[in-house]
């Protein structure tokens, strides 16, 4: 199978990269150097190298994203709202839209690396809440439009990349009690890439945190 694995530098894509190429793909792990994603025009240049590259392609893993940080709702700004949407979702659109025919002829997969934001509210992420979200409804409207030979599906990770200052705060949102690894994620997303019989559907890999219903006013 070969892969673009976009956000492949940070530590999630990375391990998804790493995962992939583990268990035999051939994967094109790229960062932010590759190009700005939130530019449609450079969403098609990367999937026509990876194409180039790869000989093909069958899997493109986005887990790329932008404009994650803390601040309060009249503090946000119009350039914070943009580099939230940019690579995230618009990106992800994009991407998709390019691969799309490269796609169908090896009857691939569209993984979108999204994240429990999309379905909690959390006051001091809200342009990201709302990016993700977007993404989380692109994965479904992309399922529709690809199928059948396109199977699209995302990944909504919890805690899973934690600074070890936070652990301790975040391992308590979870039911489990622990945070996860960014290898939780790629072993979610190595299963999708294999499931058949899966598309139009996000694979929640958070320890229980969406059930925490007394701990989603925040992140």
């Amino acid at each position: 199978m070969r892969a673009l694995v976009t956000g492949g530098t940070g530590r999630v894509g990375a391990a998804i990269a790493a995962t992939l190429e583990q268990a035999g793909h051939d994967v094109l792990a790229v960062g932010r150097a590759a190009g700005d994603l939130a530019v449609a025009d450079a969403a098609r240049a990367l999937v026509d190298r990876a194409v180039a590259e790869l000989g093909g392609l069958d899997l493109l893993v986005h887990a790329a994203s932008a404009g994650f940080a803390p601040r309060p709702v009249e503090d946000v700004t119009e350039e914070h709202w943009d580099a939230a949407f940019g690579a995230t979702a618009k990106g992800a659109f994009f991407l998709a839209q390019a691969a799309a025919p490269h796609l169908r002829r090896s009857e691939g997969v569209i993984v979108m690396i999204e994240d429990v934001a999309a379905y909690q509210p959390w006051p001091s992420f809200a342009p990201h809440c709302a990016a993700k979200a977007a993404q989380a409804m692109l994965t479904r409207v992309l399922a529709r439009a690809l199928a059948p030979e396109v199977r699209v599906c995302g990944v909504a990770p919890g805690p899973v990349a934690v600074s070890a200052e936070q652990a301790e705060r975040r391992a308590a949102e979870t039911l489990l009690g622990r945070t996860g690894s960014p290898e939780d994620v790629a072993e979610a997303v190595l299963y999708l890439a294999h499931a058949d019989f899966v598309t139009g559907s996000s694979l929640v890999v958070d320890g229980g945190r969406l059930l925490q219903t007394g701990r989603q006013a925040d992140a």
